[in-house]
């Protein structure tokens, strides 16, 4: 027997026996609803629950209830023979309402299976989504939320993955391309219209066309878990783009789904990843394991509030009616609860096992961290991630910060993880704009960040570099704009970091100087430069090569238009931009010397000398830089080399590696600096492979000879190499 899917506004109808429905006892494994080719198995946990309903909803949006009566370690089980994929259902739980002891049962809301591999609609903002009667919050709400909410869909398991396998490409060798899935697509000429903004789109030969040939070896999507459309924001003609707003951990967002929502968005999620497997990109998933959508106590019940809250969140103790909240949402998952855990890991395999995707980025992950009130490197969470053999083989990288006391915690995540460098986005900002006492520490920033990371095993791969992430400004707008402009937010300017270490070029937005856009294209370079030869994981922006503008706006989480959308209809100057980009990742793909396994052997606070003569800092006018050099809070120049015969771990077969010599000259300041060519015995004739002050890849034409001074442009960065045979033994 098939049901279809639910129409709002349709009549309930409660007989268990409809159509001579039988259900046999199932089994308490796995949770969620399970086709075995002949029916389907559902299993719901509840520790509060006192009856649970499983209710199967038809085309007519007609309701069948069946009364779950087995029950396993506070897990409700049945099996339903006969029942197909694309079947609608949902669950009613009945148990205590006392808001004070953390308890929210109320029967008459029709909630999501935790463990949905796939949803269907969404919500509509009708008060009976409310435990609560919104003109008296005192006053207890028994309308019926069908018709009104979002409905679990049976899917169909199967799926032939052909050849599929994971590149599994190591992290020194990676660089990731954060994107969206819509924002990517919804305008790209060669896509069909039709599919633009799905899955399908992203799996266009078009977008991965495009991927491979700018050298990215990962992409990592914004949240692709399903997530709610906050009513709110579509009130206002606005919607949740970003997609931090999660309810489904299993089922891809059907927002994205170009080929129908009754479990197919899985089969199309699937066909995505095959896709760029195929072309070696590896496919990472920001993951929004820290709070769901569904709020404070003020928020609907969808789901987890009403299946067992006090088991699903944090509920604060003195009054557990409230939340307690270190996101910023309203709420955060109880990361103590080895019902929350299980539900997580199981998550988190499932992406792994069933849907091939290569690794994960934990939003807001020192909540997750929080067993209690503290962040703690020694949670029940770290430890379940380490021991478990699928998901610790996987890239897991933390945003490693929240919103509540002590959550920012760059550099103290356990060994197994690599984090989002917030210090090198910071760094690097301020070095570019100017900002004194930043050279020790840019130094740092851009060997790896040994200060942050070797103390606890870990090695320069640990840091994940950044410069721009979906949340602030573009790189374009970073050297456009000192201030943020979220008119089109709605919210008076109230929303979106004021503080953005930004510099506009001397121009506020846009311009016809011919100057200043110079300038700007320029800082696009330096940028991009410093970001993808630095030691550690480089992570672009998508648009960012391309020079995406969002007008100045730094919060576009509600911006699903143009102004979030990439534009790819590219003018002379970005064209020019995505060719220097493809070069930049280039140079860094066939260079070992800039994404060394292993930190520099020098001083941690900036890379200092070093024993091995791997890595060696010199001032402006040639010579080594001493402590005096290194404090001088005013100076905004320093030169580097790298040593392309001391990199000190083997390849993949065990092989010595080796490279070329280089020579990196940045100048921050607004003037042209005189550079002298360090002594011959680190390379006696350079070549210039990159210069910033110029569209090409390639700079001055002729070789750089050892004592020769040469001005480099103020604010920019130029990239010598030197072939071993042409330097002296003394320097390796």
């Amino acid at each position: 027997m098939t049901l279809g899917p639910a129409t709002a506004g349709a009549t309930a109808h409660f007989d268990p026996l409809k159509d001579h429905m039988d259900t046999w006892p199932g089994q308490p494994y796995p949770l969620g609803a399970t086709y075995d080719g002949t029916g389907v198995n559902f299993a719901l946990f509840s520790e509060v629950a006192e009856q649970v309903d499983l209710c199967l909803v038809d085309d007519e949006g007609a309701e069948t209830r069946l009364p779950l009566t087995e029950v396993d370690g506070h897990v409700w089980h049945a099996y339903v023979p006969n029942l197909q994929p694309g079947q609608c259902y949902g669950y009613r739980v009945h148990g205590p309402f006392d808001p004070a002891n953390g308890h929210r049962c109320n029967p008459s809301k029709l909630l999501l299976d935790p463990y949905a591999k796939a949803i269907d609609g969404q919500i509509d903002g009708d008060a009976s989504l409310y435990s609560y009667d919104p003109g008296d919050p005192e006053q207890f709400n028994d309308a019926d939320s069908l018709g009104h909410t979002m409905l679990s869909v049976v899917i169909n398991p199967f799926f032939d993955w052909g050849h599929d396998r994971p590149p599994r490409r190591e992290y020194h060798d990676s660089v990731i391309y954060e994107a969206h899935v819509k924002g990517l697509t919804m305008t790209h000429p060669d896509v069909p219209e039709e599919i633009r903004g799905t899955y399908a789109a992203l799996a266009h030969p078009a977008i991965v066309e495009h991927l491979t040939s700018l050298g990215v070896t990962a992409i990592e999507l914004l949240p692709v878990h399903q997530f709610v459309q906050d009513t709110s924001l579509v009130d206002q003609g606005r919607r949740n783009y970003w997609g931090y707003n999660t309810v489904g951990f299993l089922a891809p967002h059907n927002g994205y789904a170009g080929t129908g929502t009754r479990g197919q968005q899985v089969g199309e999620f699937k066909a995505m990843v095959k896709a760029l497997h195929a072309a070696d990109i590896e496919v990472i998933l920001d993951v929004v394991y820290n709070h769901t959508a569904e709020g404070n106590e003020m928020g609907p019940t969808l789901a987890f509030r009403g299946i067992d809250n006090a088991s699903y969140y944090r509920l604060v103790e003195q009054d557990k009616a409230h939340y307690y909240d270190t996101t910023g949402t309203g709420n955060s998952l109880l990361m103590r609860n080895p019902h929350v855990l299980q539900l997580i890991m199981d998550s988190l395999r499932y992406w792994v096992t069933e849907m091939h995707v290569d690794g994960f980025r934990f939003d807001l992950a020192a909540t997750l961290a929080r067993q209690f009130h503290e962040v703690d490197k020694l949670s029940a969470f770290f430890d379940i991630i380490q021991q478990d053999p699928v998901v610790s083989q996987v890239k897991l990288i933390a945003e490693p910060w929240d919103l509540g006391d002590g959550g920012y915690q760059v550099g103290n995540f356990p060994p197994l993880w690599t984090e989002w460098n917030g210090k090198y986005r910071d760094t690097v900002r301020d070095y570019w704009r100017g900002e004194p006492a930043t050279l020790g520490e840019f130094a740092s920033r851009l060997t790896g960040s040994s200060d942050l990371y070797a103390h606890s095993g870990r090695h320069p791969i640990a840091s994940i570099n950044f410069v721009v992430a979906h949340d602030g400004f573009t790189l374009r707008d970073l050297v456009s704009y000192n201030e943020k402009h979220n008119e089109a937010n709605g919210e008076g300017g109230n929303d979106g970091e004021s503080f953005n270490r930004s510099w506009n070029c001397g121009v506020e937005g846009p311009t016809d100087d011919p100057e200043v856009n110079a300038l700007r294209l320029q800082q696009q370079r330096n940028f991009l430069t410093t970001l993808l030869l630095s030691q550690g994981v480089p992570m672009v922006a998508h648009g960012d090569e391309l020079g995406r503008t969002q007008g100045g706006n730094n919060n576009v989480y509600s911006q699903d238009n143009e102004i979030s959308w990439i534009d790819w209809d590219l003018d002379e100057d970005n064209t020019a931009l995505l060719q220097f980009t493809r070069d930049v990742i280039a140079l860094r793909k066939d260079h070992p010397v800039f994404r060394r396994r292993r930190f520099f052997k020098g001083d941690a606070a900036h890379g200092g000398e070093s024993d091995l003569g791997d890595i060696v800092w010199f001032a402006p006018h040639g010579e080594e830089m001493d402590e005096l050099d290194w404090r001088n809070g005013f100076a905004r120049t320093l030169m580097v080399f790298l040593n392309g015969l001391a990199i000190p771990e083997p390849d993949v077969l065990g092989q010595p590696v080796s490279d070329d010599h280089f020579l990196l000259m940045f100048n921050a300041h607004s003037e042209p600096v005189d550079f002298t060519v360090p002594p011959e015995i680190y390379g006696d004739s350079w070549e210039v492979v990159l210069d910033t002050t110029k569209e090409g890849f390639e700079g001055s034409a002729g070789s750089w000879e050892p004592g020769k001074v040469h001005p480099l442009p103020g604010r920019s960065v130029v990239v010598l190499r030197a072939t071993p045979d042409q330097a002296t033994d003394s320097a390796s």
